[in-house]
């Protein structure tokens, strides 16, 4: 038991003594003197005395990291700690240190011990170095790792390849929440066929009848504009262009990326920008001739 002298100055109430202690195990504040209790818990707001974190364990932080559905166990899961003692803080004895040291062996090794814990081990893996590569927020991965484990509830990872199935959920929270990333930029970083993402990707608007929203082209415009390096007098105008061209609903059913590299090229050619549309294809990852078109529609229709 460690006791801790809290305030000499205060008396207790019953023998008058200045003896009050505190018990950091049960949080009891008593008189040192007759054990007359002041207070039964003591609230603490400081760290912990012992740290159980699976990572850290110089931490003493109150609170551990929070649950996630990108983690294999949720973050539940618990371990058994490194400190060689026992419940009353004594040192355990070498006999029982090493019975311990083989417990926590097996204790690891049984962290993943089914197929679907494996399965997502591999996948949140793969996840987190996708949320480095693609600059994701902690929404989009955690709704990507929502999606992945209604797919595998479903059985549709069976027969499939996990990084083409995590590419399409992850396709799709992008999709989602708005997050202007394109299915050629997820299959080219996580190194799968285009094809065979936006086949995963069917099956699961299909399987788990998600809703996915139109996406809009205004936000697709500034990073086409960034890697074009054009001027922000040019993005402006293409702003408005997608502005009038939303409102006139002439952009449904067309491809967003080539709708915004049109208006950054009809912007460019309005305000005598010198650029080619090779440049700004490049950059959006379109065809030159699908540029050609969606200007000529949009000149068209905005009679510009």
């Amino acid at each position: 038991m460690v006791l801790q002298i809290l305030n000499t100055g205060s008396r207790c109430a019953r023998c008058g003594k200045n003896s009050m202690l505190t018990d950091n195990a049960t949080g009891e504040r008593f008189c040192g003197g007759c054990g007359f209790v002041i207070s039964e818990r003591v609230e603490e707001s400081g760290p912990e005395w012992r740290s159980f974190s699976k990572d850290e364990y110089d931490d003493r932080s109150r609170t551990g990291s929070p649950t996630s559905l990108a983690m294999h166990d949720m973050g539940l899961a618990t371990i058994i700690g490194h400190a060689n003692k026992d419940a009353t803080g004594k040192p355990l004895s070498a006999s029982m240190k090493s019975t311990i040291e083989r417990l926590r062996t097996w204790d690891s090794r049984s962290q993943v011990h089914e197929s679907a814990d494996r399965n997502f081990r591999q996948a949140f893996s793969d996840l987190g170095r996708l949320k480095d590569k693609l600059a994701l927020s902690d929404a989009v991965i955690e709704k990507t790792a929502y999606i992945y484990r209604k797919a595998l509830d479903k059985g549709l990872v069976r027969g499939r390849s996990i990084p083409g199935l995590l590419a399409a959920a992850l396709y799709a929270a992008c999709r989602d929440t708005g997050t202007p990333r394109t299915l050629n930029d997820v299959s080219s970083e996580i190194n799968i066929k285009r094809k065979d993402v936006s086949r995963c990707y069917r099956l699961l608007l299909r399987e788990l009848d998600l809703k996915m929203p139109v996406v809009d082209p205004i936000k697709c415009m500034s990073r086409i504009a960034s890697e074009a390096g054009l001027s922000e007098k040019v993005k402006r105008g293409a702003l408005a262009i997608l502005n009038d061209a939303n409102k006139m609903e002439i952009t449904a059913g067309k491809d967003p990326m080539g709708l915004a590299a049109a208006a950054l090229y009809l912007s460019c050619v309005t305000n005598g920008e010198n650029i080619t549309q090779k440049v700004i294809a490049l950059a959006a990852g379109v065809t030159e001739v699908t540029i050609r078109n969606r200007y000529k529609g949009l000149k068209e229709s905005l009679k510009i």
